[in-house]
């Protein structure tokens, strides 16, 4: 069955970049000059994807604003002559249809996915971390619906951590059927370097059978009193077949400062507009 709709997460607090998140939805912070949800929904548009279900939270507001038309700045845009900003606005607000739910209480990324619920249906679908910003030529979530394809079932993104980082990750017991591509034997939530099963790290990118929904709602709470996606999964693969697949390109963490701060320099040090001239300036700077 095809895959028509994605589920991108963005109900967090983020606390990691308090005190502007207090006022302002991490997702809405600057990568060179789109903010960083966009290219969740650039991403879903070029994978071939019909509809985006957003998952928000009290305090998102301005993520509904910025894909929505503004009126009153394409009457501005349009009486300045400023015909190429027009145009962007009006393309921007037209990209994909987009459904907003909101989850009402922070429970965890489980939970966030279990609100999607009753608008998903009983169908596969897409999940997307706006945190993981991948930079690759063909997009990661295309890649991860190639491996649907094939196998027809739950596909996870999975990348070689280090082993002291494994402790920040779902971990996968691997089974390896091709080049890149692994039948998943197990899951462990963020397990210590001694008792990690391998190296392959479970990233915000996902498809998933509708049954998922099951196994989430059956799935207890675990630390910080969340329901965590990796348990489902583990309850899950008692029942269906999960594979993860290593994704080609460059991921950045961009939930952490450091990791927006890697991305925003990687993408502007090769715009064509600001590229040379910031390059020539670390150049000063070093």
């Amino acid at each position: 069955m095809k895959v028509r709709k994605a589920v991108i997460t963005a109900a967090g607090w983020g606390t990691r970049f308090l005190p502007v998140t207090k006022a302002q939805p991490k997702e809405m912070l600057p990568l060179v000059n789109k903010p960083l949800i966009q290219y969740s929904v650039e991403e879903v548009i070029a994978s071939g994807i019909e509809q985006i279900i957003l998952i928000t939270a009290l305090g998102k507001r301005a993520l509904e604003d910025y894909f929505d038309r503004s009126f009153e700045l394409e009457y501005f845009l349009e009486q300045k002559g400023e015909i190429r900003l027009l145009e962007e606005m009006r393309d921007l607000s037209g990209l994909v249809n987009i459904c907003y739910v909101r989850q009402k209480e922070q429970m965890g990324l489980g939970h966030a996915i279990l609100t999607a619920r009753d608008v998903v249906g009983e169908e596969p679908f897409a999940v997307l971390l706006p945190d993981d910003i991948i930079d690759s030529r063909v997009p990661a979530l295309k890649q991860m619906l190639d491996i649907y394809e094939r196998y027809g079932t739950n596909v996870v993104a999975v990348e070689r951590v280090s082993r002291e980082d494994t402790v920040k990750y779902g971990i996968i017991e691997p089974r390896e059927v091709s080049g890149g591509v692994y039948q998943v034997l197990d899951l462990v939530e963020k397990p210590e370097p001694e008792e990690a099963p391998s190296d392959l790290g479970v990233v915000g990118r996902y498809i998933l059978m509708p049954q998922i929904f099951d196994a989430l709602e059956a799935t207890p709470r675990g630390k910080n009193q969340e329901i965590q996606l990796t348990d489902a999964l583990r309850l899950l693969l008692k029942g269906q077949a999960i594979y993860a697949g290593e994704f080609e390109g460059a991921r950045y963490d961009v939930g952490t400062p450091i990791g927006w701060l890697k991305a925003t320099a990687s993408f502007a040090l090769r715009d064509p507009d600001i590229g040379q001239e910031l390059r020539e300036y670390l150049r000063q700077l070093l």
